[in-house]
């Protein structure tokens, strides 16, 4: 027997702000459902599970133990200068001089992602 995962869940304060936060990253709508106030909102990906973002009433306190890696349609700077724009702050530069690495940002309720370079990049 084996299990399917059905979504990636993200504890947080605002359901729907960070959801749509999220939605503005990967480019991929909100469920239907899910409107301003609601404790419990999704992101529908392309593929695979759905992030779900679901409220509780302790604030983030440590580094998280799983985090998000982002791959960029676009090169790995650019996109993360439009997560800054959108409201992410930077965390950590784990880029090298020959252009490996990646960037460490965290989402506006300080959940950490990291930015890998893009596919044209890695050509």
């Amino acid at each position: 027997m084996t299990s399917v995962l059905q979504n990636v869940a993200i504890d947080c304060a605002n359901a729907y702000e960070l959801a749509l936060f999220w939605s503005r990253v990967t480019g991929r709508p909100l469920h239907p459902d899910d409107q301003p106030g609601d404790r419990e909102c999704e992101v529908l990906l392309a593929e695979g599970p759905v992030l779900y973002f679901n409220e509780v009433p302790e604030p983030k306190t440590a580094k998280n133990r799983l985090h998000l890696c982002l791959r960029p349609d676009t090169t790995r700077d650019e996109e993360v200068a439009r997560l800054l724009g959108l409201g992410a702050t930077f965390v950590g530069d784990h880029r090298n001089p020959d252009g490996t690495g990646w960037a460490v940002l965290a989402d506006p309720e300080g959940n950490e992602f990291c930015v890998l370079r893009g596919s044209a990049e890695r050509a």
